[in-house]
């Protein structure tokens, strides 16, 4: 539990919601953090932030498609 924390960062290979997830990083202002130390490196009150802000979008997607 807890490689996909440890991988770097392959910014050429990034699934949609790992697209999304650096898109927001680069919203709050934590993108550089995240890529010189990884997602490990973030306060929780950050990767909240994240996952809250995904989770809205995400709604917002599928509330487009309906």
């Amino acid at each position: 539990m807890g490689k996909k924390k440890d991988q770097k960062i392959d910014l050429n290979n990034l699934t949609p919601e790992e697209q999304l997830k650096l898109e927001i990083a680069e919203e709050i202002g934590v993108f550089d953090k995240v890529i010189k130390s990884g997602w490990r490196s973030l306060s929780a009150k950050e990767s909240g932030k994240i996952g809250g802000m995904m989770a809205k979008r995400k709604k917002q997607l599928n509330k487009g498609q309906e």
